[in-house]
């Protein structure tokens, strides 16, 4: 039975161990960075970009089209009117109205002269066939000057090579090329933020599990303290109103430990909101136990530098510069002269080269194509105006970020001194604190001190623990918004 036992109390601290999970600092970034939604929508920002860049380079080199239509017409096109129809099928009606006239006097000739008429009646029997075979050769030139193009279809492969288009394509490449760079910028900017928001909740984290802890050591101070007052009452050496007051802190230590342990609940389920991972898990942090924090640099005047070389958004500002600066020749080049090449080579059915037999036959051209705006009303000029004063909006924003930059970087250097200072003081009243309540309760136990005096320096010490607390969160804090207006949170 000890033995089963053993094992079933052995197994179930393995598998607390393994329901809790230890994360440090590193790890809730990584985390968090791999889980934001913000950043995946970010790089996808930027492989749009990068797309983008590419269809826009494509814009040098020349494309082939192929373009193919099919028609279905009530009537064909006719070459002849239909009067010119009327005359070409009569013609042989026309040439044998001319012959009967012909024949009669022929006729009479043969009435004067029987001696002819051997000779004459076979020419009067050829000539009443001609107009017959007139009227059909008429017939076959009707028929051959048919189209025939109710079906009518119709295909042209063409290729197009821009030669000059007014620095429009190298303008354009130039500003895909930095919207790539500005998306990669701001994904940068967005890990920075991510990172930020990851620390601040892993340092509170950090702060209130420090504090529950403070919280349950002043619990048991005081409990002890009442525990020695109601003795000290029973007999007959401290009064009803001092256990009465010991009560009331007991009760306020309590309270103050459940909102700690509250606050840390909730801290560490945003944490883990921030990680990705599900709000109910059991974590433990790498830092709870830390006693000191590293003390960071303090300010220099070198730090303005490094923000202006490593700041996200000033960078992101000068791209954006960049491209307002290159959406001038854009608009400048739509109104500068363009010239190209094409070829083609287009095909039919009916063919348009051999008659209009139904066959697919076609034939190839070249040519150059020019387009050189005239007069527009001053529209281009305007155009060129308006852009470049969204450049110069771009560049005024830019030096006025500058200067914000500088004043935060500054502010956020002195804040870091000011919490290394503050954290120094809190030390030393932590040194106090300790130093007085350890007076109070040997004097308590000498009978010199009494209960009040105690409870003073309990929540003397409560208060200079709290403080070195915050103290060192705040100093912690005031160093990673330093290295975030420098750029050189990572």
């Amino acid at each position: 039975m000890k033995r089963i036992l053993s094992f079933i109390l052995l197994f179930g601290l393995v598998l607390n161990g393994y329901a809790q999970r230890i994360l440090n600092l590193d790890s809730c970034r990584a985390l968090a960075l791999a889980n934001n939604k913000e950043l995946r929508i970010a790089q996808e920002k930027i492989n749009a970009a990068h797309y983008q860049q590419k269809a826009a380079f494509t814009n040098y080199l020349p494309k082939i089209d192929m373009t193919g239509s099919y028609m279905r017409t009530q009537k064909e096109i006719s070459l002849l009117s239909n009067d010119q129809k009327q005359v070409i099928g009569n013609m042989g009606t026309s040439v044998g109205n001319e012959l009967q006239h012909l024949g009669q006097k022929l006729q009479q000739i043969a009435m004067q002269h029987p001696e002819l008429l051997p000779l004459l009646t076979p020419l009067s029997n050829a000539m009443g066939k001609i107009p017959g075979a007139l009227n059909n050769a008429g017939q076959s030139i009707i028929d051959a000057f048919r189209t025939d193009t109710r079906n009518l279809y119709v295909g042209a492969a063409t290729l197009t090579q821009p030669i000059f288009m007014g620095g429009k394509i190298v303008a354009y490449n130039k500003i895909t090329k930095y919207a790539e760079q500005l998306a990669q910028s701001q994904h940068a900017t967005g890990m920075q933020d991510v990172i930020l928001s990851t620390d601040q909740a892993y340092w509170q984290v950090i702060s209130l599990v420090n504090k529950k802890k403070l919280a349950e050591s002043f619990l048991k101070l005081v409990q002890k303290l009442d525990s020695d007052v109601s003795k000290m009452v029973a007999e007959g050496v401290a009064t009803t109103a001092d256990e009465l007051s010991v009560k009331v802190k007991v009760n306020e230590a309590e309270i103050t430990l459940t909102q700690v342990e509250d606050g840390l609940s909730l801290s560490k389920m945003v944490l883990c909101q921030l990680c990705g991972i599900p709000l109910d898990t059991e974590i433990r942090l790498a830092d709870e136990e830390i006693k000191d924090l590293t003390l960071p640099n303090t300010y220099t005047e070198s730090n303005v530098n490094t923000a202006f070389a490593n700041r996200q958004e000033l960078k992101s500002l000068e791209l954006a510069e960049k491209i307002y600066r290159q959406k001038v020749n854009v608009a400048r080049a739509e109104f500068l002269p363009s010239v190209g090449l094409t070829a083609n080579y287009l095909f039919t059915n009916p063919s348009l080269t051999n008659g209009f037999e139904n066959k697919f036959r076609g034939m190839w051209g070249i040519g150059v194509v020019v387009k050189i705006p005239v007069f527009h009303w001053g529209e281009g000029i305007y155009k060129v105006k308006a852009a470049k004063a969204e450049a110069n909006i771009a560049r005024y924003q830019l030096e006025d970020i500058k200067e914000k930059v500088e004043l935060q970087v500054t502010q956020s250097s002195y804040k870091v001194n000011e919490a290394v200072k503050k954290l120094t003081m809190a030390e030393k009243n932590m040194e106090k604190a300790e130093e007085n309540l350890r007076y109070a309760n040997l004097g308590f136990k000498e009978g010199v001190i009494p209960a009040s005096n105690v409870l003073e320096a309990q929540t003397a010490w409560l208060s200079a623990q709290s403080g070195k607390i915050d103290a060192q969160i705040d100093l912690k804090m005031s160093e990673i918004y330093l290295n975030k207006s420098m750029g050189t949170l990572k």
